[in-house]
């Protein structure tokens, strides 16, 4: 199996590894042993919590880094409230975005390798990533001093901006500034909040967010999300409907952007699927269906050089699927 894959890192562009740090090495496959191979290779590594430090080497799971990287702290219930708690995204979103961030590592690096003719080695920790994805919260702390609390739906810098009832279901009451709020009290009928000081400017619907809140959810529990959503839409203030996911694959505009993206496998047959959303609409079904295991073993190794013997004697050893 070593030898493999330093038949195939001699000529690659990028090699991609997620074993733990240090690991690799033990076999001679290291960025050292195969960037000294291959100056062009760029070499990504992904861990849990980096090449080096007092944590190197230990493994990592999405859901401990959303609670070790301060995401879980401020995103739940908030104390005092019933069912306060502390919450998990409902997917794994380091892992996703840690990937995110290797493809455009992986993308900069190979420009870079046009203008050097040098590869790299790229040290992506999920740790670091989960702290990169505080955002605008791990700013909010940084120029505080003040850890965040938990708000449950509520935004921590914009209001009101959060879930509200309405009299068939839920929606996103999403604004961002004072016009828009000064337009939501009039197709209310409610200019008088606009008009108050304690709410007239977001810094003071902020501070004053308990005593508006339940205003505004008796506002918006007097209608069904559809009339709400016209209305708005009209005056120019932002909202959202809270759907599951049979309404979300089932929407016109879903639909339009062609989002749901199906294929067939010639063993398998028809695999549903959710287009990549780099790719425009209009770029149909995926030239291929995701490959089963070892699907193209044959067809790499023997691009790499292997004869068709060689390859039946790795799989027989279980070197290769």
């Amino acid at each position: 199996g070593r030898d493999i894959v330093l038949r195939l890192a001699k000529d690659a562009d990028v090699l991609i590894e997620n074993f733990k740090s240090g690991s690799l090495a033990n076999f001679g496959l290291d960025y050292a042993s195969l960037g000294s191979l291959n100056p062009r290779l760029v070499y990504l590594s992904i861990t849990g919590f980096g090449q080096d430090g007092p944590m190197a080497g230990r493994p990592g799971y999405d859901y401990v880094f959303q609670g070790m990287t301060g995401l879980m702290s401020y995103t739940g219930i908030p104390d005092g409230e019933p069912g306060a708690s502390p919450l998990r995204t409902g997917v794994a979103v380091v892992d996703l975005m840690t990937g995110m961030y290797a493809t455009m590592a992986v993308q900069a690096a190979l420009w870079q390798r046009e203008r050097t003719g040098a590869g790299q080695h790229i040290d992506l920790a999920l740790l670091d990533v989960g702290v990169a994805l505080n955002a605008n919260q791990g700013l909010n702390y940084l120029v505080s001093g003040k850890a965040p609390p938990r708000t449950g739906n509520a935004h921590p810098n914009c209001a009101p901006y959060e879930v509200f009832a309405c009299r068939d279901g839920h929606m996103i009451l999403a604004i961002g500034n004072d016009a828009q709020f000064a337009r939501f009290c009039a197709l209310a009928g409610r200019e008088d909040l606009a008009s108050d000081d304690r709410y007239r400017t977001n810094a003071g619907r902020i501070v004053h967010l308990a005593d508006l809140r339940p205003q505004i959810a008796a506002i918006l529990a007097e209608r069904d999300k559809a009339e709400w959503g016209r209305a708005l839409e009209a005056a120019g203030v932002p909202w959202g409907p809270i759907q599951t996911l049979d309404e979300v694959f089932e929407h016109p505009q879903v639909r339009h952007r062609h989002v749901r993206s199906d294929n067939v496998h010639p063993v398998m047959g028809p695999l549903p699927g959710i287009r990549n959303p780099v790719l425009p609409p209009t770029a149909g079904p995926a030239s291929s269906a995701p490959p089963l295991l070892g699907e193209h073993t044959d067809v790499v190794l023997t691009e790499a050089g292997l004869t068709a013997s060689q390859i039946s004697a790795l799989r027989a050893a279980g070197a290769v699927r």
